[in-house]
């Protein structure tokens, strides 16, 4: 499975040096994994994002990159675990639940973007 994912701190790694492989003097800023501790990424779309982020960090114009990782469904379903710990730290009961987040679409991070281009594949054909 090594070959076919790529660590969440590679892959910030490999984004970032996509903009300074066209210039050191550009910034990046990652943005939507802030709270991500650990994950594994698709190395294939690993490949594409850098692919991406030198296109637009070869911009003469471009001072300043941005990714922005967000969820393609807007709607996801999420566990709750809440755990209940005596005062020895053993446990003593766990409730399980579910909630759907809705998040906001890409829509909110291109407003004012005169040119967009789309590679994503269809929903379901990734």
């Amino acid at each position: 499975m090594r070959l076919m994912h790529t660590s969440l701190p590679e892959f910030k790694h490999k984004i970032k040096g996509a903009v300074i492989k066209q210039s050191p003097n550009k910034s990046i800023k990652i943005k939507g994994l802030e709270n991500l501790k650990s994950a594994k990424m698709q190395s294939l779309r690993t490949g594409r994002i850098e692919e991406s982020v030198e296109a637009i960090a070869a911009n003469k114009e471009t001072v300043k990159v941005e990714v922005v990782v967000m969820p393609r469904v807007p709607e996801t379903m999420h566990t709750v675990i809440v755990k209940g710990y005596d005062e020895k730290g053993n446990p003593t009961k766990a409730i399980m639940e579910v909630i759907n987040i809705i998040h906001p679409t890409e829509e909110v991070e291109l407003e004012g973007f005169a040119e967009i281009e789309d590679r994503r594949p269809t929903i379901g054909r990734h």
